[in-house]
């Protein structure tokens, strides 16, 4: 990667590792502190639902923002917002206003992730985008793990962590804003129709779907279920990482028998490992505390990587032309099943206790594999010439979104790499 790149893009990588440091503590931190006040299940499942209904919002709204204000300034303020956001929750612990700061956070990180992605594609060429993307996908799920580690130097019972949280997030404005320089411009998006996406590739928008379900019971209530279990905040700690940099170490081997099998036949093959191990899990005695990290970080490395299956599997099936709007129509859909999650693991926790976390998962993997088979008698597959590469997105953390890919039409892929 050219030096020049390198030194133009590491203020921003710097700010955003820096930001995922405190929303990634910022997220396990709800789920632990909102059980020890007594938060049902089914409430903490809504609260946590309502930041992917700010994230749907923010991604409407923050290339508006752009085009009026600035990159810098959006980012700035998005941050500020959250910054305040997270300090506003330990004053007021309650489900509803919890649940209405949690929205405000999800607008603000959608709107932060939209100014990143397109600045770094502005600064990217053809030939170093997809590694300077890449680099970003790092330093976000990195930031991610390292995160839950910092549940240990704090109290969650106390208001120390929501300080620490509001903290980083303020930190992660000053590389960007002492670095600032030119910023790329901003163009306007066609649209595209679900109904269309989905008779193009039905098993792609599905799996997009189910990915939004599992993806965001995973990040929201993966915490729920480890203090279900009788965890210490070492231990939930040690499970979140575990259950999040796994998404990023299958990403590839997945990635690379999606490219030389049959995709359909690998999303089955997936969809139908993760409900198999979640169902042994769900109903499975005590378990070593070993074998039962690793099974569950394997379980959450398999259904984070549907989305990047779906997503491939449906640009098999479109134009080159098309893959623009179609990442944004996905994104949406993604967004949108997330919503859902959360509340319906919730739901079913309270009632049925911590086994039902990897009982839903496994449920919701179980329905993909099975619809994947379905669609396998119904339609030949693509030919292995017509097929675009595999496509490395996950959009649970960051989304590829609609404002960073309007800037260049042949990005697409490589933009839903990172994302």
């Amino acid at each position: 990667m050219p030096a020049s790149l390198i030194a133009s893009t590491w203020p921003l990588l710097l700010g955003m590792g820096i930001l995922m440091l405190g929303a990634g503590l910022h997220s396990t931190l709800l789920g632990v502190r909102a059980q020890a006040e007594g938060f049902t299940t089914s409430a903490i499942g809504i609260v946590m639902s309502c930041y992917y209904i700010g994230f749907l919002v923010g991604t409407t709204l923050a290339p508006r923002l752009i085009r009026d204000v600035g990159h810098v300034r959006v980012f700035s303020a998005f941050a500020a917002v959250a910054a305040a956001s997270a300090l506003s929750q330990a004053v007021f612990v309650t489900p509803i206003l919890w649940g209405v700061t949690r929205l405000i956070t999800g607008i603000c990180l959608a709107g932060i992730y939209v100014v990143a992605e397109s600045w770094l594609n502005d600064r990217a060429t053809q030939e170093t985008r997809s590694r300077i993307l890449a680099l970003y996908m790092v330093v976000l799920y990195g930031g991610l793990g390292a995160a839950q580690f910092l549940l240990l130097v704090s109290d969650p019972g106390t208001d120390t962590p929501f300080m620490l949280v509001a903290a980083l997030i303020c930190l992660a404005i000053v590389p960007l804003v002492l670095s600032a320089q030119s910023v790329p411009a901003v163009d306007t998006p066609r649209s595209v129709r679900f109904r269309d996406l989905y008779r193009r590739s039905p098993l792609g928008v599905f799996a997009v779907l189910m990915s939004g379900l599992m993806a965001s019971i995973v990040f929201s209530l993966g915490p729920v279920y480890a203090r279900l279990k009788g965890m210490d905040d070492a231990a939930i700690a040690t499970f979140m990482a575990g259950s999040i940099l796994a998404g990023v170490l299958t990403q590839y081997p997945i990635g690379m028998l999606a490219d030389r099998l049959e995709r359909r036949a690998v999303i089955a093959s997936v969809a139908a490992l993760a409900a198999g191990l979640g169902l042994w899990l769900a109903l499975a005695p005590e378990l070593p505390d070993a074998v039962l990290l690793t099974v569950a970080a394997l379980i959450s490395g398999l259904v984070l990587s549907v989305y990047s299956l779906g997503v491939s599997h449906v640009n098999d099936r479109l134009e080159t032309s098309e893959m623009v709007a179609a990442s944004s129509a996905l994104l949406l859909l993604n967004g949108a099943a997330a919503v859902i999650g959360p509340i319906v693991g919730g739901v079913l926790m309270d009632r049925q206790g911590a086994p039902a976390y990897f009982a839903t998962l496994a449920a919701i993997a179980a329905l993909l594999a099975v619809f994947c088979l379905w669609r396998r008698s119904r339609r030949a597959p693509v030919p292995r010439e017509q097929r675009g590469p595999y496509i490395k997105a996950q959009p649970e953390t960051t989304a590829v979104t609609e404002e960073s890919q309007w800037r260049d039409p042949s990005v697409t892929a490589s933009s839903a790499k990172a994302g």
